[in-house]
């Protein structure tokens, strides 16, 4: 698999444990990507400096420096995605690492299929560009961000502005998990980012009119006390000229 250019995506993995290391290494490397090891903050910020990446596998538990620093450092001067991959499964750590900038959060142990998924989807995300105006097409659920139009299958779906400003969101970070604070902030603003219940509300709301169930999603996935992710396949993001 490669970036969708002339040469195959770079990967960064900063991680102090060899086994992980060197089994991102192989799964990696039979996707077709090139890939670069760290097992210290240090080490991987220099890496990144100095050779670059376009995605950067990130672990929070470093020697050095914690990796939550790590990626605050990284978003000082850089937008690489980058996905954290860690043992810290509670809520609030993974609320901190995507407020902070983390494009997406895979908790140790790990399925490497999924993991290869998210990898894809990331990479994707960062091909078509900042200008791309994105639309998702799963052959059932169409969203049109271009045209503001959303269908499910082949049928026009009429949603309420919220309703449709949360789907397009979504939509626009498919893949990746949105905290609940970013999700209110963004589609009802700044000062109702607290205000929990209306974006149950609204989620349910949306839910229903697509046909989605909350006990097994088929679009929309619950990441419980932190927030919600557009469940998605790499193929399904496309691009679409402004």
């Amino acid at each position: 698999m490669t970036h969708g250019v002339a040469t195959p995506a770079r990967v960064l993995v900063v991680d102090d444990e060899p086994q992980i290391r060197r089994f991102l290494e192989i799964s990696l490397r039979t996707q077709g990507y090139t890939v670069e090891l760290a097992d210290t903050a240090a080490a991987g910020l220099e890496a990144l400096a100095t050779r670059g990446a376009h995605l950067v596998v990130l672990d929070m538990g470093l020697p050095d420096c914690e990796g939550l620093q790590v990626l605050r450092d990284i978003r000082r001067w850089s937008q690489v995605p980058v996905l954290i991959l860690t043992v810290r499964a509670h809520e609030s750590e993974k609320v901190a690492a995507l407020d902070a900038g983390a494009n997406d959060y895979v908790t140790k142990p790990f399925g490497i299929q999924e993991l290869m998924a998210r990898i894809r989807v990331l990479l994707r995300a960062q091909a078509a560009g900042p200008d791309a105006t994105p639309a998702f097409d799963d052959g059932h659920l169409r969203v049109d961000l271009a045209r503001r139009e959303v269908s499910l299958a082949g049928q026009p779906i009429a949603l309420s502005r919220k309703e449709y400003a949360l789907l397009a969101l979504l939509v626009r970070h498919a893949g990746r998990v949105i905290t609940q604070p970013q999700l209110l902030r963004e589609v009802w603003g700044p000062t109702h980012q607290e205000d929990t219940h209306y974006l149950r509300i609204l989620v349910g709301k949306l839910r229903q009119k697509l046909g989605d169930e909350a006990a097994a999603p088929r679009w929309i996935a619950t990441e419980p006390g932190v927030g919600l992710r557009l469940i998605c396949d790499e193929s399904v993001i496309g691009t679409r000229p402004k």
